[in-house]
């Protein structure tokens, strides 16, 4: 039954004319439950855990335990707050289809939820992971800059590359974590939208490291447990200037290491 559910709404996704409204999800009272779960854990973490530019924009979007919200809503408040747009998508794309729409203030978002029996983790993108991890960052402008930067690497980048960009975007806009004072912050979607990865991030038992685009990236890992590194961005103004840097020195054919 749920293999079928996941199906049905990613069939929805696949045939959305852009331009048009998203169309709106009625999600079953055990879908509004696990999303009632996974927010209800997870808001008690944001204050401590999460970066303050997060803990701004999170009461733009009034999510509440009772109503998994529309993707159409929420690409609205997005909109009006950092001019990006949300679409729906099946599941899973293309990295450099994914990419791509990054440089153009596009943030492709699945509407399907994650299992019943895992409330607090999904090894795929689901709707939590997508609106509580990634949506409320994309509403500071100069977060939004520096996803867009990695957009803008990706056109016209080769195969290569296009790995290269991917794991970037792994280790900072999935996995990413940021200084305040003298504090460690998520702004990782991937950390926000897992009770036990921020938990993990806040207990300091993953290597701390800095973030730098021009080296080689580690390998993408979610399969087997936390994050073991976590890459850490003195500002969200100098991870945009540092991915502006390296998007200008990206050629097709000039490896990205």
């Amino acid at each position: 039954a749920y293999k079928q559910r996941r199906v049905m709404i990613a069939n929805i996704a696949r045939q959305h004319e852009v331009g048009q409204p998203i169309p709106r999800i009625e999600y079953t009272a055990e879908e509004v439950a696990v999303w009632g779960t996974a927010l209800s854990k997870l808001k008690a973490l944001f204050p401590s855990h999460a970066c303050k530019e997060f803990n701004a924009a999170l009461p733009k979007f009034n999510f509440r335990e009772g109503e998994v919200p529309q993707l159409q809503d929420m690409s609205e408040v997005l909109q009006q707050s950092s001019g990006w747009q949300v679409r729906p998508v099946a599941g899973l794309m293309h990295p450099r289809d994914f990419l791509n729409g990054l440089a153009f203030r596009y943030f492709h978002s699945t509407q399907y939820m994650r299992h019943a029996s895992q409330p607090h983790y999904t090894p795929e993108p689901d709707v939590v992971h997508e609106l509580i991890g990634h949506v409320p960052m994309l509403a500071d402008p100069t977060f939004a800059e520096m996803v867009e930067a990695i957009g803008v690497a990706s056109l016209g980048a080769d195969e290569k590359q296009i790995w290269h960009l991917t794991k970037v975007y792994w280790y900072t806009v999935e996995f990413g974590v940021v200084r305040e004072g003298g504090d460690i912050k998520a702004f990782g979607s991937g950390i926000l939208s897992s009770f036990g990865e921020l938990e993990h991030m806040a207990q300091g038992r993953a290597e701390l490291a800095p973030f730098d685009p021009f080296q080689p990236q580690p390998k993408m890992s979610y399969k087997d447990g936390y994050q073991k590194r976590y890459f850490v961005l003195d500002s969200f103004q100098t991870g945009l200037d540092q991915l502006r840097q390296f998007a200008a020195t990206l050629k097709p054919g000039v490896s990205a290491r």
